[in-house]
């Protein structure tokens, strides 16, 4: 058995996004790669699962000799599938991207980058979520390179506590111009939506949906005022939803009567 670590790297681009590609040479330095990625793009799928159609997955060679397998699900699919069908042992680490577009503060919950990371966490295996703040499909990689090197070296080394994946965002920088890494809390923001309506040739509404992202927190300890100075943000993000300082509240009331 190769004493190189096992590593899958799956993405909610799509397979042959250059995203994923930069991902995939880097994790060739680090050890035997896997990919399971989806077959078209899968961005804001968030957790979703394939349950009322079936799954199709094929074998494909794009680049390198590294096992590719293309999948007709969400990134969730491509994880449970990775794991449960294809790979003869546990990963010894899953790295979901590199995204087209920021996955920082409220984007967690609805990416499906970091839900493939989660997905993969769930399971209990070491996981990180990689998003460049470029959703140019021609954004270039090359400055990330050497910070997801860093960070799946030290997951690699350190392990992550139970229960717990990396959610990290890079700024649209030089090499030169990032300033370094901060581990960081999620930003407190949201996004304040707007549709805009309008009429097919049918006669038949239809809605595009549009907002703007806005910024609630001004403290200088989240992954907003991070990537705003310069700096790699990493955020340690639980998939325990539990509002465990709620429960002594709601115990409070008087909910047995």
């Amino acid at each position: 058995m190769s004493k190189r670590p096992l590593i899958l790297v799956t993405n909610d681009d799509g397979i042959t996004a250059p995203g994923v590609r930069t991902l995939i040479s880097v994790m060739k330095e680090l050890g035997d790669v896997v990919v399971v990625a989806p077959d078209s793009p899968q961005s804001a799928t968030g957790h979703a699962i394939t349950i009322n159609s079936t799954l199709h997955m094929e074998k494909v060679t794009i680049d390198g000799a590294q096992p590719e397998y293309s999948c007709s699900g969400t990134p969730v699919d491509c994880v449970k599938l990775a794991v449960n069908e294809i790979l003869d042992r546990r990963p010894d680490i899953c790295v979901s991207g590199i995204n087209h577009g920021s996955n920082s503060s409220i984007n967690v919950i609805y990416s499906g980058t970091m839900s493939a990371a989660v997905e993969a966490g769930i399971e209990g295996i070491p996981a990180i979520g990689f998003s460049l703040l470029d959703y140019n499909w021609d954004a270039d990689f090359e400055p990330c390179k050497p910070f997801v090197k860093s960070i799946t070296e030290q997951v690699l080394q350190h392990g992550l506590p139970d229960g717990v994946v990396l959610n990290v965002n890079l700024p649209k920088l030089s090499s030169e111009a990032i300033k370094g890494i901060k581990v960081c809390r999620q930003a407190r923001a949201n996004w304040k939506e707007e549709f805009d309506k309008r009429t097919n040739p049918m006669g038949r509404e239809y809605y595009w949906l549009t907002g703007k992202f806005v910024n609630m927190d001004k403290g200088e300890d989240t992954d907003e005022w991070a990537l705003e100075n310069g700096y790699v943000s990493v955020v340690p993000v639980q998939f325990d939803l539990t509002a465990h300082h709620a429960i002594q509240h709601l115990n409070s009331w008087s909910l047995n009567k």
